[in-house]
């Protein structure tokens, strides 16, 4: 009977002063389409911000994306080198780059032959450290004419990421050609409210209003971050797609209806 109780005790014990289980980490290397905003500043929302929703409690999402970087100006400025500070072995990084690259300011402006050698770069050095990089395309800027989408501003960026994922075995979102088709399917009117297109007076940050086809907010990002969510589960990354939880977002009912 004494033994019984000892070894009961040892194992409540023990039990009792186990470590805690670390959470998974998942890194976000990126613009201000992914960036965390200060929800009483502006209605802007990025979907590295709302990402953390669609994972159950067993994965941490560390934002590291910030507005105006490309790929030159996030590792020029040393904010690669910090994210790459915090990995350690099992993490993850997404990386989503190409808005900026392809900008004309010179300060931001990345050839496509840099800008594939800084997406290697942020495979190679992740693994490097144990980290488990994961690329991720250009959200669609939602850009109409004449009623007809003409996303030609990302250029061919999205298509040198792709390179990049097929080239070095990368696991790959294709956001580009997610948002794309949720911005096809809605169409011009339908699509605004995803997108920062705001009247007079709605947020303090623009009080003149605004009509952003870049940047999203609150309902778009959410959007973006399930769009992302979906394609972390559908990769079977283990250790991180399992503790996925997606949830409903896109109007299907108005997408059916805009293309009957």
């Amino acid at each position: 009977m004494r033994n019984k109780i000892f070894i009961l005790f040892t194992t409540f014990a023990l039990l009792s002063f186990q470590t805690p289980k670390e959470k998974v980490r998942l890194f976000i290397a990126g613009d201000s389409t992914a960036q965390t905003y200060k929800e009483n500043e502006t209605l802007m929302r990025g979907w590295g911000q709302m990402l953390q929703h669609f994972f159950t409690d067993e994965v941490k999402v560390v934002n590291h994306a910030i507005g105006g970087r490309s790929t030159k100006t996030f590792i020029g400025e040393g904010r690669w080198d910090r994210l790459l500070g915090e990995i350690q072995p099992g993490d993850y990084v997404i990386i989503q780059f190409g808005h900026n690259d392809a900008s004309t300011r010179p300060e931001r402006h990345t050839s496509y032959v840099d800008y594939k050698q800084n997406l290697i770069q942020f495979v190679n050095e992740t693994r490097a450290k144990g980290g488990n990089p994961m690329l991720a395309t250009s959200i669609v800027m939602r850009t109409f004419k004449d009623g007809n989408l003409i996303d030609d501003r990302l250029k061919a960026y999205p298509a040198v990421t792709r390179m990049v994922a097929g080239e070095y075995n990368v696991p790959l979102i294709d956001a580009n050609v997610v948002t794309r088709d949720l911005v096809l399917m809605l169409g011009d009117e339908a699509s605004k409210p995803f997108y920062r297109w705001l009247g007079p007076g709605v947020d303090k940050s623009k009080p003149e209003g605004v009509q952003d086809d870049t940047h999203m907010n609150e309902l778009g990002a959410n959007q973006v971050a399930m769009f992302i969510a979906e394609g972390i589960q559908k990769l079977n990354l283990k250790g991180l797609s399992e503790y996925v939880e997606l949830g409903e977002l896109i109007p299907f009912t108005t997408i059916t209806d805009s293309i009957k």
